[in-house]
């Protein structure tokens, strides 16, 4: 059987529909961050003062006032310095916000957002966050008829401001081809482990294997195939740099009975054994 996962998660008080206040370098919240550690939800900072330094899966990246930025569920981040940084964060389920948003954020969030904002946008996402953080007190509660819309909207307005600064706006799908992309998508993000192969989701969509890879193709640019290795590659990236699990206990992790199979497999997609890749990222880490 595998070991737990050596990564810390941190999950959402099953009390709260989602949590949203101001930070700064001695916020508990942030000191417990300056681990390594993933969420079993999404979370947003945004950086008001100051410069924030974080690791997003093993990629350094500075933030300095202005920036904002959104996790997916289970991404590892580490906080390395808050460099005098202060601002807002929030952390939230996709239940917790209308059906057109969750799909706009999953379309969206293949990697993290990260904006820099202008003055005029860094206005209206303080004035959402300061509402949401206002709602309580105005009514003793959250009241989510309330607090789902400008959760959305802010989440909408993010997206746009990501597509737009990208300069590759959004194409448009139906609402049926996002639903199953979103759908496979979730569904991968939870049983790459034990299913690997196109037709195991296909089968739980209700849909041919044919028109499960048309789908995700569309939308995402890469074959049902790539989408299922590229979501194993990337957690075994993280296992590789983030854990001392041996190869073998990370190819179990992954739900390889056959390491040699799984070591063949990683060599492949990524030009370098498991062993070497763990080795080149902590030599690079040692020199940063």
């Amino acid at each position: 059987m595998p070991k737990r996962d050596p990564i810390l998660v941190n999950s959402m008080d099953s009390s709260s529909s989602m949590a949203v206040g101001l930070w700064d370098g001695t916020t508990p919240g942030i000191l417990e961050a300056l681990d390594p550690h993933r969420h079993d939800h999404y979370t947003c900072m945004f950086v008001e003062a100051g410069q924030l330094e974080v690791l997003f899966d093993f990629e350094p990246l500075t933030m300095p006032a202005g920036t904002l930025f959104i996790c997916p569920p289970h991404q590892v981040h580490q906080i390395t310095s808050t460099l005098g940084a202060s601002g807002y964060y929030m952390s939230f389920e996709g239940r917790h916000i209308t059906r057109s948003a969750k799909d706009i954020l999953d379309a969206a969030l293949h990697e993290t957002i990260i904006l820099t904002l202008s003055a005029p946008e860094q206005q209206w996402f303080t004035s959402v966050l300061d509402s949401l953080i206002n709602l309580h007190s105005i009514n003793n509660t959250s009241y989510q008829e309330v607090q789902q819309p400008l959760l959305s909207a802010f989440i909408a307005q993010a997206v746009i401001c990501h597509d737009r600064k990208l300069d590759t706006g959004s194409i448009s799908h139906s609402p049926r081809v996002m639903s199953i992309a979103n759908a496979f998508r979730n569904l991968v993000r939870g049983d790459y482990r034990n299913l690997k192969r196109p037709s195991d989701y296909a089968q739980q969509l209700n849909i041919s294997v044919a028109h499960l890879n048309d789908v995700v193709k569309m939308v995402t640019g890469l074959s049902a195939s790539a989408l299922i290795q590229k979501e194993i590659l990337s957690e075994a990236q993280r296992l590789l740099y983030y854990s001392r699990l041996s190869i073998k206990e990370i190819a179990v992790q992954l739900g390889y009975k056959d390491t040699k199979y799984f070591i063949r497999l990683f060599t492949k997609k990524t030009g370098l054994s498991p062993g070497d890749y763990r080795k080149t990222l902590r030599s690079n880490a040692e020199l940063d």
